[in-house]
């Protein structure tokens, strides 16, 4: 393959046959129904120095690879309710820091316990502490579980963990330079001084400067998307400058619009781009790593990789147990601290830079990395059979009284004729029209616990539920209810929750809803079943009430 490393010294061919190998890899990834991730992760190491050595312009992949960064987590910030960070605060910064330090305590003694330095064991269990904010985000939004519960608590603890991370590299950077213990102390003041500001400076312009220019700039959305960009770069510069991760500022940066009218365009037009861009992380993580080194690290890295997958969800468990959450929604957020994150992986390049590691150990912590990014990926995309399976061994983690959810269960006893699955666009105009004609006592569940709250606020009749829990039913009473409507376009759902109430004996109409009418033939074989069409209902309902009188009056007066 020398002839392939020789034309790739032109870095237009590179890049062509990176993006060839990737749509070459992600056809057999999507053949074999493994995820994109993992065959990206894969495509790093085929074009690594340890098989074809393709990728040569590491500064341009890198630098390609930081975009995208912070184009996710400006997307994340953009979809962010800034309710949340006072709704998920206490529980993010308990399970955040308390997964840090059990992690990092029992890593410790493992490491001891396999013949490994103190020193090594010290940056071994921290390096097993951090979770990765981005392939996290980007698995929990292509599961459309960003917005449920255990989705905002995970992003909430994996943004504290970004942040101890930040604050753990600043210190050893300082040791590093040989610095003394005023001179640590100083860098991390003029860290959390800096931070301050830039959160300041970042609420000052939502407040008086965000609105107006992106009202301006709003005229040509080409312009809107460019400001978005250059705005998420910007505070990830910034972030970067005074210490902190560029995660955090583009976080920010995408906040800060959050509340604006433009955050569904902007969101839209720079999801594409967000994907593009993340395969050059996922090169940029593959290519760095050195397959000669850790050979001999297998056995170490097996137990570790272990303990990853298996002891963080658990503490996890715990933690969110002990503070009053379902044993379901401790699971779902426990498994995305199974995996260790990119930042281990700098974490140790700086200890190797510093002094304190060795090849080997460097070795060892990436391909712990590789081992659990890439089992933790499937654990997370079939969390749901997961979880179906480990329920009963689970009860342990769950207090006979899950307070933090039962509140937003309020209604589950009550008596209702309509049972509406789903409160989007579609769901909330369903509701509003069974309230306003007042001819039926109805319910609707959504997962969105800010959706939930601010129906409980408006005295509407609402309770938190996921689809994907299998004891959803077990806490409503059917008794009553006529009709279920279920306004989530999902198949798998749909055949889930009418398995889930045939086994409740449920006899009254099922609506499901489809996209597209073709889809509407999935369900020809199920009784009681009736498919919404949305779009074809609206389109309907327009020529009804708008088109026909007009047409009609039309052919009247050519009649005329």
């Amino acid at each position: 393959m020398t002839w392939l490393a020789n034309l790739s010294q032109n870095p237009f061919y590179e890049f062509a046959i990176i993006l060839s190998l990737a749509a070459i890899l992600g056809a057999i990834g999507q053949i074999l129904k493994q995820p994109l991730i993992v065959m990206f992760i894969a495509l790093g190491i085929v074009v690594g120095p340890s098989v074809l050595n393709v990728a040569q312009s590491k500064e341009n992949i890198h630098l390609l690879a930081e975009v995208g960064i912070a184009i996710l987590l400006f997307i994340v910030g953009l979809k962010l309710d800034l309710r949340l960070i006072k709704s998920t605060g206490k529980i993010a910064l308990m399970t955040g820091l308390g997964q840090v330090i059990f992690t990092s305590v029992i890593g410790y003694f493992l490491g001891i316990s396999l013949g490994f330095s103190n020193l090594h064991s010290f940056y071994i269990a921290v390096a097993l502490t951090f979770s990765s904010t981005i392939i996290i985000v980007k698995l929990l939004s292509d599961k459309k579980e960003i917005d449920a519960l255990h989705g905002q608590i995970a992003i909430g603890f994996l943004i504290v963990q970004d942040i101890v991370v930040i604050l753990v590299m600043i210190v050893l950077s300082t040791i590093g330079r040989g610095g003394e213990d005023a001179m640590m102390v100083l860098e991390i003041g003029k860290t959390l001084l800096y931070s301050f500001v830039l959160v300041g400076a970042t609420v000052l312009a939502m407040r008086y400067i965000i609105p107006k220019l992106s009202f301006f700039l709003a005229k040509s959305l080409e312009m809107l998307t460019l400001f978005a960009i250059a705005w998420a770069v910007l505070l990830a510069m910034i972030s970067e400058l005074i210490g902190f991760s560029a995660e955090v500022g583009a976080f920010l940066a995408g906040v800060s619009l959050a509340s604006s009218p433009f955050k569904e365009v902007i969101s839209g037009r720079m999801t594409s781009l967000r994907d593009f861009l993340l395969l050059f992380f996922f090169v940029n993580l593959g290519a760095g790593l050195n397959l000669g080194v850790i050979g001999t690290q297998v056995p170490a890295a097996f137990v570790f990789s272990i303990f990853v997958l298996i002891g963080n969800p658990i503490i996890v468990l715990i933690i969110m147990g002990s503070m009053g959450y379902r044993k379901r929604t401790s699971f779902l957020a426990g498994l995305t601290v199974a995996q260790i994150s990119e930042f281990s992986l700098i974490f140790a390049g700086l200890g190797y830079t510093v002094g304190h590691l060795t090849e080997e150990i460097v070795g060892l912590i990436t391909l712990v990395g590789l081992i659990t990014i890439a089992l933790s990926t499937y654990m997370i995309l079939y969390s749901g059979m997961l979880y179906q399976f480990l329920a009963p061994v689970l009860k342990v983690f769950e207090k006979s009284d899950p307070f933090r959810e039962s509140q937003m269960k309020q209604l589950e006893s009550s008596h209702f004729e309509v049972l509406i699955l789903g409160l989007g666009r579609f769901g909330q105009k369903v509701a509003d029209q069974v309230q306003e004609k007042g001819h039926a006592e109805y319910l609707g569940v959504d997962f969105d616990p800010q959706v939930v709250k601010s129906w409980q606020e408006a005295r509407k009749k609402i309770m938190y539920g996921d689809l994907e829990d299998p004891d959803l039913l077990e806490h409503l009473s059917l008794d009553h209810t006529k009709c279920v409507i279920c306004t989530v376009p999902d198949y798998h759902h749909s055949i889930k929750l009418v398995n889930a109430l045939d086994k409740s004996n449920f006899k009254g109409q099922i609506f499901l809803t489809a996209m597209h009418e073709y889809e509407s033939k999935y369900f020809d074989h199920l009784l009681n079943v009736k498919v919404l069409l949305p779009f074809e209902m609206a389109a309907q309902n327009f020529y009804n009430a708008h088109l026909s009188p007009i047409l009609n009056s039309d052919s009247q007066n050519t009649e005329k």
